[in-house]
């Protein structure tokens, strides 16, 4: 298998957010990149899957196709199965999981699927099974179709290694990284969250405007495939240039141990020295000194903590403040409730797509620049 060789790759992302990978997508120079139901598809080399893995904040997985067929009973499945070039794509002796989705065919029970496709691959490369940190295959039927990929990632990208230290209810750096986008945040600008938890968006925007790539701490199960090239992946470790942004990233937090956790985290991140957090309530919350920028603010919903009638008063708060005292600054709110979010009486635009966040519909309300 060569580096240089062209394959087809689907980048998972949560439902909504999928304009704002494409355009990240292609901003890495993946121009033919497109929208496919459940994220972006693109076909590219093999450097192309791993800058994607060490450069994109958004993607979730890394997926690389391995087969794609039509697919009607489990005799069909295996007999085409054993066919693949299996040792084309796994290393021999591999320790390897499957997991399965079947939806909308005749096949029906994944154990099944799993189960046969498991054998064919096994057999071929003399392979083991591992539940938990073997190489990951996933095979989805769809509409009576079968299509078998390799994980290139391993962990979710969303696990950098930095954020260790969490609050209730953390958003995902990956969720983070496109809502910020979707705000128009490129790292211009500097970015304030009056209600940071573990400091996520605060961290994110920082190493977005630091030019750090989210993959540097990590490994990818890629480095264990026999396309790997060790001296390509230092190649594209080794071009990049992180940059000090000319402003501060703050956030701040009325509980003190949200406030040690982000402090904890920006430190592992590499960003500590331009960022800040501080223990206050939101009806404190001040804009750090320099240009205006963006406020970007994950408030409770109701649906996961607390009660929703209680909220109401934190969210006209938090309204008050920003009005007050945020004149310049756009404003990101995501929340799950269409009435809370107008509780804050900010000047919303129409709010954008709605957005599956484990399990709860959000959606992201945005306002142009606050007037004084």
């Amino acid at each position: 298998m060569t580096a240089s060789a062209m394959h087809d790759f689907h980048l998972p992302v949560p439902p909504g957010l999928e304009a704002a990978l494409l355009a990240e997508v292609r901003e890495l120079g993946l121009a033919k990149a497109r929208v496919v139901p459940g994220g972006v598809a693109f076909s590219a080399q093999w450097t192309d899957a791993w800058r994607a893995n060490y450069l994109l904040r958004g993607a979730s997985r890394v997926l690389v196709q391995i087969s794609s067929f039509p697919c009607v009973h489990l005799s069909q499945l295996d007999k085409t199965a054993r066919k693949i070039d299996w040792a084309h794509w796994l290393p021999k002796g591999a320790a390897c999981r499957f997991v399965a989705h079947c939806r909308k065919s005749r096949l029906y029970h994944a154990k099944a699927v799993a189960e046969r496709v498991e054998r064919a691959a096994l057999d071929a490369i003399g392979g083991q099974l591992n539940g938990d940190t073997g190489l990951r295959i996933q095979i989805r039927v769809l509409n009576n179709i079968c299509t078998i990929s390799l994980d290139t990632s391993g962990e979710l990208l969303h696990r950098r290694g930095f954020k260790q230290a969490v609050v209730k209810a953390p958003m995902r750096e990956t969720m983070a990284s496109l809502l910020l986008r979707a705000c128009g945040f490129r790292g211009a600008e500097p970015v304030y969250d009056p209600m940071c938890g573990s400091g996520t968006f605060v961290i994110e925007a920082a190493e977005m405007a630091a030019g750090l790539a989210p993959g540097r701490g990590r490994s990818f199960a890629f480095e264990q495939l026999p396309s790997f090239d060790a001296d390509a992946w230092s190649a594209i470790k080794a071009d990049r240039k992180d940059r000090r942004p000319d402003f501060v990233f703050a956030g701040s937090d009325r509980d003190a141990g949200a406030i040690t956790a982000a402090r904890a985290n920006a430190d592992r991140a590499g960003v500590v020295e331009f960022v800040r957090f501080s223990q206050a309530d939101v009806r404190e919350a001040r804009p750090p000194d320099g240009p205006a920028g963006l406020v970007m603010v994950n408030p409770p919903y109701g649906a996961r903590i607390g009660n929703r009638k209680a909220l109401y008063p934190v969210y006209h708060a938090l309204g008050e403040t920003l009005r007050t005292h945020f004149a310049g600054w756009r404003v990101g709110l995501i929340t799950s409730d269409e009435a809370l979010a107008r509780a804050t009486r900010l000047p919303f635009q129409k709010p954008g797509p709605v957005i599956d966040h484990s399990g709860i519909k959000i959606r992201l309300h945005r306002t142009a620049a606050l007037s004084g």
